[in-house]
């Protein structure tokens, strides 16, 4: 809401609703097996190479977007309290939906208990595809055109055998019920989106592992597009970084959103909280908002949350939202992020292999 102190809208490269809107429910899941990256090491580089992070987790073979997507939902729902009847549209973003001709969001919507009187749809834009869901939900509760909105980040992601992607790529994600301000363990302040045409990481129809730009995904994709999308909202919010209690990054991997973070004035207390990928891997569309939800796991009433997203191709989503004093009843009523991760069972190679459809038998 514009109270005077802040920019007009029509003069802010901001994007903030017509009335106030935040978190109503949130929920994270992630499967239970976890690849060593020591593992990945052995099997081809006999275990001289380096390791990027610590382990990932891998789906089940009853596991995908549309299964792990349910169990978020339902946490989210559980926090949230409300009759599911009442989801106005219900969005799901991911870069490894089951189907190719057939909604992730209209399964979600009939388990939960919200068809058919809800709007759903699947979004992609790689590892963003979660938080731009999320500025949509903002944008259609903030109009008014509904109380309540769905969105969700989930991936199984794919890495090609012995590609450096399959240290890190993982599987999970987070859910987010998005409604009125007077209703919100956490409100919206404000979203920022800074987009190119950067080509780093891709996959054509048809081709089962996607392909990346190595050292070109750095500086002139992940970098540029989260730094340049942070400082544009801290200027324009006429914010400095020691404003925030806690800030979230999209986490590829552990060095780049250490390194992001330093660039801008974050210090590592700010970010540890939602600094998971050393410990899950990265779950791509889901990276962010997992890291969000680790953070509201712990967050107190009055905190200042900083979180960006990145999605190759390229850009970034930047949201800034404070908690309220609702989150204090909320943060119990379901399994928390942290819970998920203890929950874990070593998988080796060959399992995982089975398990992520590596092996072709026709």
């Amino acid at each position: 809401m514009n109270n005077g102190s802040q920019p007009k809208q029509e003069d802010s490269l901001l994007q903030r609703p017509l009335r106030d809107v935040g978190i109503v429910g949130y929920g994270a899941y992630l499967p239970r097996y976890r690849l060593p990256a020591e593992e990945v090491s052995r099997v081809w580089t006999g275990g001289q190479g380096g390791t990027p992070i610590q382990e990932k987790s891998v789906p089940g073979l009853d596991e995908d977007v549309v299964t792990m997507s349910i169990e978020a939902a339902r946490n989210a729902l559980a926090r949230a309290q409300i009759d599911p009847t009442k989801i106005r549209a219900v969005w799901v973003g991911s870069e490894s939906h089951p189907y190719a001709v057939k909604p992730t969001s209209t399964i979600v919507a009939e388990a939960i208990g919200a068809a058919p009187h809800t709007l759903a749809a699947d979004w992609e834009f790689a590892c963003k595809a979660g938080s731009e869901a999320m500025q949509a939900a903002i944008g259609f509760v903030g109009s008014g055109m509904a109380n309540f909105a769905l969105s969700i980040g989930m991936d199984t992601a794919q890495g090609r055998p012995g590609d450096a992607l399959e240290y890190t790529a993982a599987a999970g994600g987070a859910a987010y019920l998005i409604g009125p301000g007077e209703q919100s363990l956490a409100i919206f302040e404000a979203t920022y989106s800074f987009v190119t045409d950067t080509p780093d990481f891709w996959r054509r129809a048809h081709e089962t592992y996607p392909s990346h730009g190595d050292r070109f995904t750095g500086e002139p994709a992940y970098f540029r597009h989260v730094v340049s999308a942070a400082e544009r909202m801290l200027e324009e919010l006429g914010a400095e970084p020691s404003d925030f209690q806690h800030a979230v990054f999209h986490q590829p991997n552990v060095k780049f959103p250490s390194r992001a973070a330093k660039m801008l004035g974050f210090q590592d207390e700010q970010i540890k909280v939602g600094l998971l990928a050393g410990r899950v891997g990265n779950v791509y569309a889901g990276s962010s908002l997992l890291g969000l939800s680790a953070v509201l796991d712990i967050a107190k009433p009055g905190d200042r949350i900083f979180m960006i997203s990145y999605g190759s191709g390229a850009g970034s989503d930047a949201i800034v939202m404070r908690v309220t004093d609702q989150i204090v009843d909320r943060q119990n009523r379901a399994p928390k992020t942290e819970d998920y991760i203890s929950r874990r069972s070593e998988i080796d190679y060959a399992v995982y292999s089975r398990f992520r459809g590596k092996l072709q038998t026709k």
